[in-house]
């Protein structure tokens, strides 16, 4: 009985349930790194992004809105979504596609390495608060991805920053 449901639970940790699409509200796509995956609201591990979302900071704009719409997603196991977001560079498209428009964001900035606890990196006008040279001084209309570095570790976050480049209506 003991080593049966260990094996189960063990199982059932290394597959992930693939993301429900009526709980997604957007819909991101990366052309550079292949991705389309599923937006779910909040980054909680077990209900959003351990379910291969890539999740919504609540406190953060949405998208296209003034400030910043911060999203977080897995780099290595439960769908990796952002597995490839450090290949991204300057000029990159990302689009996020909602029930009302298709918000298309420009790649300009990234941070290789920071500390989880650097709350800046996804503030309206985001800008790192460790080192402070990276990042944005104007208010704007802008995206953070974020997602554990190095690969299979959680011990910092890479960051990829970008701008609204244009809106159109569906």
């Amino acid at each position: 009985g003991t080593l049966l449901s260990l094996t189960t639970a063990t199982a059932a940790r290394q597959s992930t349930p693939a993301p429900r699409w009526d709980q997604a509200y957007a819909v991101l796509r990366i052309p550079r790194i292949g991705l389309t995956a599923p937006v779910a609201e909040g980054t909680s591990k077990g209900g959003v992004l351990d379910r291969g979302y890539v999740g919504h900071y609540t406190r953060t704009a949405q998208a296209g809105q003034a400030g910043n719409f911060a999203l977080a997603g897995h780099r290595n196991t439960h769908g990796e979504p952002f597995r490839r977001i450090d290949r991204l560079r300057s000029g990159d498209r990302i689009t996020v596609e909602t029930r009302d428009a298709v918000y298309t964001y420009t790649v300009g900035k990234r941070l290789a390495r920071t500390a989880p606890s650097d709350s800046g990196v996804i503030a309206p006008v985001p800008r790192s608060n460790i080192t402070t040279t990276v990042g944005y001084s104007e208010p704007g209309h802008y995206l953070t991805l974020t997602t554990c570095t190095p690969e299979f570790s959680s011990r910092y976050r890479l960051v990829v920053w970008g701008q609204l480049t244009s809106m159109r209506p569906r």
